[in-house]
């Protein structure tokens, strides 16, 4: 079987989860070719410990033909490089899909990908349910209504010092850090609700997606509870991670889904 070729962009935590499993043979349906980064220090490095290319920048990157490209530089690295790699010639497997709550953008994406016959896959991240959100969402447009999606996460403190919804009175008490939609979720967290986005994509769209934080003291990681209701039927996700890792191994598991003969969804 011919091997995909795999270039990364973003060299950091999560970017080296993904080398890290192509190292140990996790993703044997894949050769990795590439990896670039907005600073040259860890993508040289990366580079360095699994054999594969350091690349400048993008250009250098796509200039390897890559197959398919793994996201985890951040939001703004999506916005900047994604329609570049499609029209490359590259696949796109994206990590910070709070990039996709712009509506305008989203659909400049989905033009690029279709014009140029690529695709663009959305990694699970810290969450998962993605097929029943979107099944049940089906169910309730056939029946000309719209689900009912509820995201709510609960977070410790820390995890929210340096943002607009942070309060020191956090520190003492639970309390709601946020509700609103997961659209105005993400203008005042555009890094800590990627998951939210990436369920609202799967379901009601982030417009339609009500999300609540609540900041709870001593709390360590991210506790994500997805509610979805319509057409009779009813499902709950709800994921509880301690750290970041997750979203890292969510990309290895996509990439491996995408190169089995037999795809789970």
């Amino acid at each position: 079987m011919t091997k995909k070729k795999l270039g990364i962009l973003g060299c950091g935590y999560l970017g080296g989860i993904v080398a890290e499993a192509y190292q140990a043979g996790l993703l044997d349906g894949y050769e990795l070719v590439g990896v670039t980064s907005r600073t040259a220090a860890p993508a040289q490095a990366l580079a360095e410990r699994t054999g594969c290319t350091f690349c400048a920048d993008l250009p250098a990157l796509l200039d390897l033909h890559p197959d398919i490209v793994v996201e985890t530089a951040g939001g703004p690295a999506v916005r900047a490089s994604a329609l570049a790699i499609l029209e490359g010639g590259a696949d796109l497997a994206v990590i910070s899909i709070g990039a996709f709550s712009d509506p305008a953008f989203l659909e400049q994406v989905r033009e690029t990908a279709a014009r140029c016959g690529r695709k663009v896959y959305l990694a699970s991240g810290a969450v998962g349910g993605f097929d029943v959100l979107s099944t049940i969402t089906l169910m309730a447009r056939a029946q000309g209504q719209e689900p009912a999606v509820r995201f709510h996460t609960h977070k410790g403190p820390k995890s929210l010092q340096g943002t607009p919804v942070y309060r020191p009175e956090m520190e003492e008490q639970e309390l709601d850090a946020f509700n609103g939609t997961a659209t105005e979720a993400i203008a005042l967290l555009p890094t800590r609700v990627n998951v939210a986005v990436a369920a609202s994509l799967a379901s009601a769209g982030p417009e339609h997606t009500s999300m609540r934080i609540t900041s709870v003291p001593g709390f360590v990681g991210d506790d994500h509870c997805i509610t979805i209701e319509g057409a009779g039927a009813k499902a709950v996700v709800d994921i509880y991670s301690d750290k970041s890792a997750i979203a890292g191994w969510s990309l290895v598991a996509l990439l491996r889904n995408l190169a089995s003969p037999i795809e789970l969804h």
